[in-house]
This record gives C-alpha cells, sequence and structure tokens, in this order.
C-alpha cells in the first residue's frame, strides 16, 4: 500500500493519531472515526449513541473496549446475538455483514477493515476481560452482574442477550433431563394413528416424531414445505389427549404461531386433520383448533418489553405447540420459556432452512443443528425401532456414541414432501437452493421442462415485462394481480343488497382469497427493486390499466399490510386486508357506499371483518412485500424479484423461503445476471453460543 495508515485518517484528526488509533489509547479519536462510520452506513447511529453511553460509564475505558461494543451493538442489528471476536478479525467484511467499503474518496476515512486487520484476537480478549465494562461468563458476582458487556471465551455480548441465552440454556437442560412417562401401549396407539411399519419402502419420520415427541417435555419436529408437520402435530396430540381423556384428566392444550397470518394457516389446517382423525369424540373434541400468536398468548403489554405471563405468572397449560418457530427469535423464546408451566410439554414446528427471525436470534436453526445427520445415540434408535416398528439401519443418519448430542435426540427431521413431489419443479429448485447448487438451479430454470417455474431476465429498468406479469401472470396459467381486481369488479353484490346481507362478507372473502392467488417478493425495501418502488410502479401500472381508479392513499383495491400489532382491533403484524366499498349500515348515510377495509378473521371458518381506513394507523400498501413478511403465509404463484447487485441480505435461505411460499407456480425475476448464483452461495450465518452452551458437559442420553 503507497499510503501509511496515518494518510488515511480523517482530517480533523491530527497526523500522529496513527500512534493513538493504531493501540487505540485516545477514545475521543475513535468516537470520531465511529461517527464518519455512520456517516457511510457501516454503523447504525444506536451503535455510536451506545458506545457514547458506555464511555460516559467509563470515560478511561480502553479504545478497544468501546471499539468492541460498538461491532456487538452493529452485530445485533444484524441478527447476531453476540461479537464472535476471532470470526471477525478473520473475515471483518463477512463477519460484519457490512456494505461495500468503496473508494476512500480523496483518502480521508480509516476503513473498518483497515482498523481490524492490525488487531491481535488474544490481546483484544485480554484488554476486554480487563475492563470494569465487561463481565467474565463465569463470574457470578453482583458487581459483574452490573456490566454492560459480558465476555464467554471469544464471544462477546450485550448484557441482555447474554442472559436470555442463559435463560433459554437453562431452560431446556432441564426439560431435556425429564423423561415423561409413555403409555404401556404406545406401539398399538402409534400403529392405530399411522399403520403398522411396513417391511420394505421409506422410513415413516412422522411416526418417529411423534413416538420421540411422547417421551420429553422438549420436542422439535422440522421439516420443508409439504412434509407434514402439522399432520404429525395433529397426531401427536391425539397420542397425549388419548390416555388423560380416559384417565378423566384432558390435557390444556394450546397452539401459536408468530404472526396472525400464520396462526389463520394453522387453525384451518388443523381444523381440517383433526376431522379426519380416527380417534373417539372424546378424544377428538379435546384437541383445539384455535391458534393464537405468540404475544397474544403471553399477553402482551403495549408499549413494553413485557407480558402479562411471565416465570412469576405461568401459562395455565399442559402441552404448547409452536408453529413456524422459524421466526421466534432469542427474547421471545427466552419469554415463552420462562412462562411455561415445569410440568408442560413444548413442542416447536417449523423449517430449519427458513430465515430466521428478523430480531436477533437464530433459535430454531441452532436447535436443528443436527437435525440432517440425526445423530441419535444406540439408547435412542433402539427405543423408536420398538416403539414405531420403523427399521433405522438404512435411514443414513449418523450415530451418537459420545452423549455429545443431547439435544439431537428429542429432534426429528420430516424428509418427504407430499407437496413438492419428484415432478415438482418447486421443489426441485427449492432444493437445489437449499444444498447451494446454484448451476443445477440454473439449469431448471433455463430448461423450462416444469409448468411450475418460471424465469423473468429484464433488459432495464424501464422493461415493461415485468408490468406484463404482474398484472396478467403467464397467461393460461398462474395469475397476476388483474386477477383479484376482476373478481372484485365482477363479483360485487347487487347494490340493493344491505350491508347485513351475507353477500358482502362472501364477495370481501373472494376478494381477499383471489389476492392471495398472487404475490410479489422482494429481497430488500430501497430503490426500484425494492418494496417502496415497487408498490409505486405497481400502483401506476393498475391505475393506467384502469383497473384501480386511483392512486391516492385510499382507493378501493387497495390491499394493505398490517406492520404492527393492533390489539384493539384484533389485527395482527402481517395481516392483509383489502380496501372495498360496502353499504353503510345505518344512520343518514345507511346505504351509502363507504371504504371500509376487509381483513380475514383468521378464525378458520372464512370470517371477514371490515375496519374503516381510519382506524388504521400502522398498514403500508402491499403489492410487493419482504421475503421476510411472507414467513408464514402461502400464495398460489409467488414471484421473487431480486436486486440489481449484491447485499447483504442476499443468501440462499432468502431465496428457499421465496421460493418455498408458492404453493403452484414460482417465478424468479431478475433485473441482472448472476445475483441468483451468488446468493444461493452465500448462507446466512447467525453467530450465537446457544448450541455450544447446551452440548457443554452434556451427558451420555437413553
Amino acid at each position: 500500500m503507497s499510503r501509511t495508515f496515518a494518510d488515511l485518517l480523517p482530517t480533523p484528526l491530527a497526523a500522529d493519531s496513527l500512534a493513538n488509533l493504531m493501540p487505540l489509547t485516545h477514545a475521543g479519536d475513535l468516537l470520531l472515526l465511529l461517527g464518519r462510520w455512520v456517516e457511510r452506513g457501516w454503523l447504525r447511529s444506536l451503535d455510536k449513541a451506545f458506545v457514547a453511553f458506555i464511555h460516559d460509564l467509563a470515560p478511561d475505558a480502553d479504545p478497544l473496549v468501546l471499539l468492541a461494543a460498538a461491532l456487538t451493538s452493529h452485530q445485533l442489528g444484524h441478527g447476531h446475538v453476540c461479537l464472535d471476536l476471532f470470526e471477525t478479525l478473520k473475515a471483518p467484511d463477512f463477519a460484519l455483514s457490512l456494505p461495500p467499503e468503496g473508494d476512500l474518496q480523496g483518502g480521508v476515512l480509516l476503513l473498518p477493515s483497515q482498523l481490524l486487520e492490525t488487531l491481535d484476537g488474544a490481546h483484544w480478549c485480554k484488554v476486554l476481560a480487563a475492563s470494569p465494562l465487561v463481565a467474565l461468563a463465569a463470574d457470578a458476582s453482583e458487581a459483574a452482574a452490573q456490566r454492560p458487556l459480558v465476555l464467554s471465551g471469544k464471544r462477546l455480548y450485550l448484557r441482555r442477550y447474554w442472559t436470555y441465552e442463559r435463560r433459554i440454556d437453562s431452560a431446556l437442560r432441564q426439560r431435556l433431563a425429564q423423561q415423561e412417562p409413555t403409555p404401556g401401549d404406545l406401539p398399538q396407539r402409534l400403529d392405530e394413528l399411522f399403520g403398522p411399519a411396513r417391511s420394505a419402502g421409506p422410513i415413516d419420520w412422522q411416526k418417529l416424531a411423534c413416538a420421540l415427541a411422547t417421551r420429553g417435555a422438549f420436542s422439535i419436529v422440522t421439516g420443508g414445505p409439504g412434509t407434514g408437520k402439522t399432520t404429525t402435530v395433529v397426531r401427536l396430540l391425539a397420542l397425549l389427549q388419548a390416555p388423560a381423556v380416559a384417565a378423566g384428566q384432558p390435557l390444556r392444550i394450546r397452539l401459536a404461531a408468530p404472526t396472525g397470518k400464520a396462526a389463520a394457516r394453522l387453525t384451518e389446517s388443523i381444523s381440517q386433520q383433526v376431522q379426519s382423525l380416527k380417534v373417539p369424540e372424546s378424544v377428538r373434541e379435546k384437541i383445539p383448533c384455535d391458534v393464537t400468536t405468540v404475544h397474544r398468548l403471553l399477553g402482551s403489554r403495549p408499549g413494553t418489553r413485557h407480558f402479562r405471563h411471565h416465570a412469576g405468572n405461568r401459562l395455565p397449560l399442559d402441552v404448547l405447540v409452536i408453529d413456524e418457530a422459524s421466526m421466534i427469535d432469542l427474547e421471545m423464546m427466552a419469554n415463552l420459556l420462562d412462562a411455561l408451566p415445569a410440568h408442560a410439554r413444548l413442542v416447536l414446528l417449523g423449517d430449519k432452512d427458513q430465515l430466521a427471525s428478523v430480531e436477533a436470534g437464530a433459535v430454531l436453526g441452532d436447535l436443528c443443528r443436527d437435525a440432517e445427520a440425526g445423530w441419535y445415540s444406540p439408547q435412542t434408535r433402539q427405543w423408536l425401532e420398538s416403539v414405531s416398528g420403523e427399521s433405522m439401519s438404512d435411514s443414513g443418519l449418523r450415530e451418537g456414541t459420545d452423549g455429545s448430542h443431547p439435544l439431537a435426540q428429542q429432534v426429528v427431521m420430516l424428509r418427504h414432501s407430499r407437496r413438492f413431489g419428484e415432478g415438482s419443479g418447486i421443489g426441485q429448485l427449492a432444493r437445489r437452493v437449499n444444498q447451494q447448487r446454484p448451476d443445477e438451479a440454473r439449469q431448471l430454470l433455463l430448461a423450462r421442462s416444469h409448468d411450475d417455474v418460471f424465469s423473468l431476465p429484464l433488459k432495464g429498468e424501464q422493461d415493461r415485462a415485468l408490468e406484463r406479469l404482474l398484472l396478467d401472470g403467464h397467461g393460461e396459467g398462474p395469475q397476476g394481480y388483474r386477477h383479484y381486481l376482476s373478481v372484485l369488479r365482477n363479483q360485487r353484490p347487487a347494490p340493493a343488497a344491505s350491508f347485513d346481507d351475507g353477500a358482502w362478507v362472501d364477495w370481501a372473502r373472494a376478494v381477499l382469497q383471489a389476492f392471495d392467488d398472487f404475490q410479489l417478493l422482494c429481497a430488500v425495501r430501497k430503490g426500484p427493486w425494492g418494496v417502496e418502488g415497487l408498490n409505486q410502479r405497481i400502483t401506476a401500472a393498475l391505475l393506467k390499466a384502469r383497473l384501480i381508479d386511483s392512486d391516492q392513499q385510499w382507493y378501493e383495491g387497495r390491499p394493505v399490510l398490517m406492520t404492527r400489532n393492533d390489539y384493539g382491533l384484533g389485527l395482527m403484524n402481517g395481516d392483509i386486508g383489502i380496501a372495498l366499498k360496502l353499504p353503510e349500515r345505518d344512520g343518514p348515510d345507511a346505504g351509502k357506499a363507504v371504504l371500509r377495509v376487509a381483513f380475514p378473521r383468521n378464525d378458520g371458518q372464512g370470517g371477514v371483518r371490515f375496519v374503516l381506513p381510519s382506524r388504521l394507523n400502522d398498514v403500508e400498501t402491499v403489492y410487493a412485500m419482504t421475503v421476510h413478511k411472507s414467513q408464514g403465509s402461502e400464495f398460489a404463484h409467488t414471484a421473487l424479484i431480486l436486486p440489481d447487485a449484491l447485499n447483504p441480505v442476499l443468501t440462499k435461505e432468502l431465496i428457499y423461503t421465496g421460493i418455498t411460499r408458492a404453493k403452484h407456480w414460482f417465478t424468479l425475476i431478475e433485473p441482472r445476471a448472476g445475483v441468483f448464483e451468488e446468493a444461493v452461495l452465500r448462507k446466512v450465518k447467525r453467530l450465537s453460543g446457544l448450541m455450544l452452551e447446551l452440548e457443554e458437559g452434556a451427558a451420555p442420553q437413553g
């Protein structure tokens, strides 16, 4: 490098500040540098504010500690629970998920990578361990409990997130140590629900999942779309409830999901599954079908982080099932486990390969780290085979013989998708993306040998092929947005029908269902290929095609997404509604058309609620939504549009999640070639110590 680091310093810093910054002895220079990083988008203002806060607590703190605090806060904003010091020094650009550093703009800025490459990990850890701002993980003293940072080996935490991780670790250790009694006739009960084991054919993983869950206070059932997670859990509930009903003490069972949309889907799915169960009516009626949101289950207190149910006021239940558990962040999982009675069972359902939660942590991913390989102990294998009749000799799973995989003994991965069979292009594309085989994924897209997978390369930002796809879909097959607006216009009840006439509810339901037939998903929010730009572009295209009559804030046909929970209205973050003109019920304007927003009631019965637009404060137009927001939803035709440049959010998990939102058709829209392949090769790596802590000191499992 022709220039020295001194040449790269911000001009307000003296040239000899290099001596201060490289050993980092002056906090003032570091704070100034962090301010410049905020301006460039490498840190958030919140990160710098946190550093200023702890600098006020300890004005003499070593700048190396302040730098670590800034990066730990930065990591939290990117979903990481902690800062791994050595990983960060080894590959700062990757570890910190920084936007491109770009050029030096005249050589006035010290880049994060340049600063970090001068540091030594062992020395950094030593400085942190000696700081009055940092507590060592093993230090349980009262003084240590007041320190804002915690150092555990090479991982640095904000204290709150260290506490969340420890609460989860402690709760799971206790639950994994609990051996629940299983019915003496468990093999017979399993055969009644799943049929007897076959001498040949694939392993019935659903049967194994049910068996394993009966013997523990904590279990996980993971698997991709269509692998039968809901079917499995309904039969598990029947398996648990039948002996309890026979004993005259039916179990109190609750079902929950992270979002209203996910709760609605599970409510509908479970309602159908329960009706087909081959169990006595007395058992069937004790299996609930109503699914609530996790926030509502715990009793969210608006404006606070606290809930009505906690360690001092536990949930009144015996079994809790959480669906779409990949969306549960570290803080929420800690709160759930705190509120769970000691005797209650917890069952998590989810796809470990989906995007992790928006907030910090990838709890399900951490807990399912061994799911693919199995790692069942010989004792677990023997027990499973004895109660299920299934042979695991040809399972291909690895065997855990040293007791170092305690959690794996309560995790089952479902491996056969009934929705995406061998002939499904969507299923094959999802598998190739999940296995990070971008060239094979591209071949499948180009081959056009499947009628459920499409590709649309765009020729620049003004390519009108995008509007044609979004409005009209692909000819006779998958629909675009014209479809739901046609239902809105052509199926509207006669004007003379009163509001109380069921025809209006039927119409609103039909419009909502038609809207679910197509959804555009984005990887990013900003720019021409993000949610904000595309919502404007689609609105303009619909107006030009005369499919809507206005592009002002509220107009008939506008689809909106709830962005926050509104408990007063009974609407949850992620709920989608559509503005419709309906007759006023009563008063001087009775019968006059008034705009209301129709939302599904999420009750499994097809109910609809109508809300005046003036009561909706936290909504946004949703012709386009982020892949993150789409989790827990399914659409008949899903289109995923990628940005024209690589972005830190573009990973194989995001692509996989977008593909698997599609039930019947999937379209990949690409403004620039190559971005898809680059994204598939990148894997989310969220740093935490959750599984590491669980495995430390693990005893052999039976």
